[in-house]
């Protein structure tokens, strides 16, 4: 009974008519906060210390983003009526969940250019990855012994190399450029002929570069490397194409591109067949795939909420805010990244103060998996960028629905904040009045 009345309040929820105007409305949080009327829902809260009297606008895509509705009317059949196990093969419920797991399947190779036998499914890129680097190079261990990566990859892949060295592998760490670019001849120099493994991810998580991927993959065909990338902020943003790119492996995530949570897929080659070494035991084989409920691989397979060119730019907040504010640096490349990605740098403010202040603006200083530390953000040392600029970073994660009034008020918010800290800031005084603060020479008392 109880099942029945939820599954009578979703399609009357659903089924409701609205407008496309409308509905897209009701998924932004700037409409909500410029139009709607009060609510018991907008009623001031406090939490972690902070009274917010309103839910903040939301430019942290990169961190996570929200379920796109076509994805979710693709999910709730198999909540709600269809839950079989996709691997019971006995009975109606088994075959029907089966048959959506492979057009999931399906729906992903297509996107990457890849087969079906190609996808297996995980927990997400996390998962992906540690399968990838680990796997791969366990699997290969009696002649491969070297991993070639970069500074900047995301820290799950960060530390999946390390857990290697601590077993003996030797790892590469390849320094980047001041835009964040790997270079291809370093690159080139570094592969030996016991390299098992060459990871890159394809868009940077925190600033937004595209690695020149098809230059990479040329690279690694020459000397015979197999390729591995964290494409999970790249899929859906930019045109992703395994074969054009020689990738071996790939790491895709379902909440990154309005899926749910809880749910990625890894892109392993046949030919030439990649081999890896299971990191779980049970429910995972090379020739199929881990156990997972029907409507999440159905979610993070729906081709329709992962086209790519229908993610928002950053362009128009990143005019806006140089149009009022000056000392503002983008960090990376400006040239080579994706548009929803922005990553700047303000002068003279501190950082933290700045974050705090901006808590109407639902934005981070970098990577979601180290917003926990106070130091600064180890991409952007990477790239050069001096402590006191890579603390005053802001990465401001734009998407499908982010509409252009959320961007102006983020703008305008943004401004305000960075204005009135500066407002208290000696050294931007100083610099004013004309004096070059990097020729003082600060003494301790």
């Amino acid at each position: 009974m109880a099942t029945k009345l939820l599954a009578s309040a979703l399609r009357q929820t659903l089924n409701k008519k609205t407008t496309s105007s409308s509905l897209h409305r009701c998924l932004s949080t700037a409409a909500a906060l410029t139009t709607a009327p009060p609510s018991q829902n907008d009623e001031a809260m406090t939490i972690k210390g902070l009274k917010i009297s309103a839910r903040p606008l939301y430019l942290d895509m990169q961190a996570t983003s929200p379920v796109d509705p076509r994805v979710l009317d693709a999910m709730l059949p198999y909540y709600l009526a269809r839950y079989g196990n996709p691997h019971s093969r006995t009975h109606l419920y088994g075959w029907e969940s089966d048959q959506a797991v492979e057009t999931a399947r399906s729906q992903i190779a297509d996107l990457i250019g890849a087969s079906p036998k190609e996808i297996v499914f995980t927990s997400g890129a996390t998962e992906s990855n540690n399968i990838s680097v680990k796997g791969v190079m366990k699997f290969y261990k009696e002649k491969k012994r070297h991993v070639v990566t970069t500074q900047t990859e995301h820290k799950c892949v960060l530390d999946s190399c390390r857990h290697l060295q601590q077993e003996g592998f030797e790892v590469t760490y390849l320094p980047v450029g001041n835009d964040g670019i790997v270079d291809l001849e370093k690159l080139r120099g570094s592969i030996r002929p016991d390299t098992g493994l060459v990871s890159v991810m394809a868009v940077n998580n925190e600033i937004g570069v595209i690695q020149p991927m098809e230059e990479i993959g040329k690279i690694c065909r020459e000397f015979n490397v197999p390729f591995h990338t964290d494409a999970a902020q790249a899929l859906g943003k930019i045109p992703v194409d395994v074969d054009r790119w020689n990738v071996s492996l790939m790491s895709l995530s379902g909440h990154k591109i309005y899926g749910p949570k809880g749910v990625g897929a890894l892109y392993m080659r046949r030919r030439p067949r990649i081999r890896v070494e299971a990191q779980m035991n049970g429910g995972w084989t090379r020739e199929g795939d881990k156990e997972r409920d029907s409507a999440y691989a159905i979610s993070g397979g729906n081709g329709r909420g992962m086209r790519a060119g229908e993610e928002g730019d950053g362009e128009r907040l990143l005019n806006g805010v140089r149009a009022k504010l000056d000392g503002v640096v983008v960090n990376g490349s400006v040239e080579r990244r994706y548009a929803g990605n922005l990553n700047l740098s303000f002068a003279y403010v501190e950082g933290e103060s700045l974050l705090m202040g901006l808590k109407d603006v639902a934005v981070s200083s970098g990577s979601a998996c180290t917003s926990a530390s106070l130091e600064p953000s180890y991409v952007l040392r990477a790239l050069g960028v001096d402590e006191d600029m890579a603390h005053t970073s802001i990465r401001f994660g734009i998407g499908r629905f982010t509409t252009e009034e959320e961007i102006d008020r983020a703008v305008e918010l943004t401004v305000q904040q960075v204005d009135k800290l500066r407002e208290m800031s000696p050294l931007y005084e100083m610099v004013k009045e004309g004096i070059d603060i990097k020729q003082i020479q600060w003494s301790q008392h």
